[in-house]
């Protein structure tokens, strides 16, 4: 007896023949979705404008005609790398709604045969994913430092010293990742509308400053910024590594779909994008009104209106949690895809929220965040020191996601859009070039950051394979043979469940228990989960092997959390005792030494699957490595 069936968490449909499906699930009103887009998906890009020009002027003080010139680059990097990579041509390419580089490569597995080009896609989309928790440290650094710094303006503080700034910034950061754990669920509430607050503020200042000096609206020609890097020769290429710094987060249209849908944040970023754009030239006229400004930003908007300077520094240090805080979530997501797709090892995942799938808690990396952040904090001191680590990771992402999407337009129907992507991805190449230039003043530290879960990630993909193929389990057939002979002698009443891995395989400690040591029950379930390309669904299979022996087979999608005891539960199975495997790794290879570490550190199976503990029996098997 065999059925193939839904389990009653599942969200409906199952995966379709098309391996793109661009329909995303939009269930929130009009400006209820931009409101939440505002303050779940925008906070890191809303919040560049801080230090993007700062960072700019301090690298060389330019004339107002050079003025034109870098906005025009702002402004243009925003159609090309946000507009069009993301908000276009990205977003059109998803998995049930959800997007990412984890997705680009699900839909590029579905197209290629299995070689050199899966390898190639394979190791990139880890890069990728590599890059982005790496970047997850720098971004709350540098935007919660260049937020506090503007204290230097406050009357009376202008000789408040770094060591200083530096102290608030790590308590706010404490105090950002000490509530984590509590969700945000609640808190989300209020990001939006605090986040409509900021871009309004940011609109009004530019446009005061754009009134005072009209002819800024110059930068909005391309002409400027071909000019610009025509009469800058090299140093002004350079210029691009700072350039990207007004682009980061737009990674973030894509990687949030999944949490709101593709409309409401497409929506939400065309106000986004006027409102930078605005502030942007307004920073740009003030320049050329006043040269020797420092802190652009936090210069400008005290010169317009002095008296609520203050209340803009505090809503600019709101502003910045929020978006550490959305990328704290998102790296949260991206791990607990690398989890469940088997790339990274098994965290202990707290669900945060009991409607919201996207509401997740990993203590571990949440503190190993903090430690960085504060690290990298003390390291670089300054704002304008860190943003030379920052934009690397960041222009990494964009030309693998510009690669992945150029390899899946050129199989798709829509090969018109191959000119575009691979447009986008030169322009992507142009800046991860300019960035190389930040390796040797601090860029290292994004490399170093990133190969941090790269390793992980490699050493955890290569050694679950290794170990695999160490275990020498037993195919079904053979292992009938033997188990109808015991099932014939004696049976212990109720029902045993054994995990594996793949349910026409058996793993050794099967083989142990139920051979050796003749543990045999009533009924015997080898239960097993797959984990699939799709994000969502949750389908159950259950199949009769041979008299008191099944195979109970789960298919989830890659972001399902799952209850395995309720899925249990609706498909008539209520186990007496639940048998694992452990394996005790002996080897004197270095690398699988890692390996084995690794594996101790973190959770097995049923630990992260939380199973009751009074029914679970560990059987471990000695592993030759």
């Amino acid at each position: 007896m065999s059925t193939d069936k839904p389990a009653s968490a599942s969200k409906p449909a199952p995966p379709g023949d098309d391996p793109i499906d661009p329909i995303s699930h939009d269930t929130t009103s009009f400006w209820g979705g931009i409101v939440k887009s505002m303050g779940l998906v925008f906070g890191d890009i809303g919040t560049s404008p801080i230090y993007t020009l700062t960072v700019i002027v301090a690298f060389a003080k330019p004339t107002a005609e050079s003025i034109y010139g870098i906005l025009s680059l702002i402004v243009w990097t925003l159609i090309t790398l946000v507009s069009v990579e993301y908000a276009w041509l990205a977003m059109s390419l998803g998995r049930k709604g959800e997007g990412g580089t984890i997705v680009l490569r699900e839909i590029l597995v579905r197209m290629l045969k299995p070689g050199r080009q899966l390898a190639f896609v394979t190791f990139l989309s880890y890069i990728g994913v590599s890059l982005l928790l790496g970047d997850g440290v720098i971004t709350p650094a540098i935007s919660i430092l260049s937020a506090v710094e503007g204290m230097h303006l406050i009357p009376g503080l202008e000789e408040i010293s770094q060591g200083v700034v530096i102290g608030i910034a790590v308590v706010i950061a404490i105090g950002l990742f000490i509530f984590q754990y509590k969700g945000t669920d609640k808190v989300a509430r209020a990001f939006g509308p605090l986040m409509i607050l900021w871009f309004l503020a940011l609109t009004v200042s530019g446009g005061i400053s754009v009134a005072a000096h009209p002819e800024v609206l110059r930068a909005l020609s391309p002409w400027y910024a071909v000019q610009f890097l025509a009469n800058n020769g090299l140093p002004g290429f350079f210029v691009l590594s700072e350039v990207i710094l007004c682009a980061t987060g737009g990674e973030a249209l894509y990687a949030d779909m999944g949490h709101l849908g593709r409309k409401p944040i497409i929506r939400a970023w065309y106000f986004v994008f006027v409102a930078l754009v605005i502030n942007y030239l307004g920073q740009g006229a003030y320049i050329i009104l006043h040269p020797d400004a420092e802190n652009i930003l936090f210069g400008m908007v005290q010169w317009e209106a002095p008296m609520l300077y203050v209340p803009f520094l505090i809503l600019t240090i709101l502003a910045t949690v929020i978006a550490s805080q959305a990328l704290i979530s998102g790296v949260y997501s991206i791990v607990y895809q690398g989890i469940t797709t088997r790339i990274l090892p098994l965290m202990r995942v707290s669900y945060t929220s009991t409607h919201l799938k996207s509401q997740i808690y990993i203590g571990s990396i949440n503190w190993l965040l903090l430690v960085l952040v504060i690290f990298i904090m003390l390291l670089f001191r300054r704002s304008e020191n860190l943003a030379a680590a920052y934009g690397l990771a960041v222009t990494g992402t964009m030309a693998i996601t510009g690669v992945m999407m150029t390899m899946i337009f050129a199989r798709t129907t829509k090969k018109w859009k191959v000119p575009i992507a691979l447009f986008v991805t030169l322009v992507d190449f142009a800046f991860l070039s300019a960035n190389l230039n930040k390796l040797p003043h601090g860029g290292y530290w994004s490399l170093v950051l990133g190969s941090l879960p790269l390793v992980t990630i490699l050493l955890w993909t290569k050694g679950q394979r290794a170990l695999y193929r160490a275990l020498r389990p037993l195919d079904l057939d053979t292992f009938l043979t033997s188990y109808r002979q015991v099932y014939a002698r004696s049976r212990i009443p109720g029902t045993g469940l054994f995990f594996t891995r793949e349910a026409p395989v058996i793993p050794p400690y099967v083989i142990h228990c139920v051979l050796r040591s003749n543990i045999v029950y009533e009924r015997n379930v080898f239960a097993s989960i797959e984990r699939t390309d799709e994000p969502f669904g949750v389908f159950t299979c259950q199949t009769e092997l041979d008299p008191g022996l099944e195979s109970f087979h789960i298919r989830a999608g890659y972001m399902e959390r799952l209850d395995i005891e309720q899925i249990l539960r609706e498909n008539g199975i209520r186990e007496k005792v639940i048998f694992y495997g452990i394996e005790d790794i002996a080897t004197r290879n270095i690398f699988w030494r890692l390996f084995a570490v690794l594996k101790k550190l973190t959770p097995n199976f049923v630990q992260f699957n939380q199973l009751p503990a009074s029914k679970l029996q560990g059987v471990v098997t000695r592993v030759e490595m």
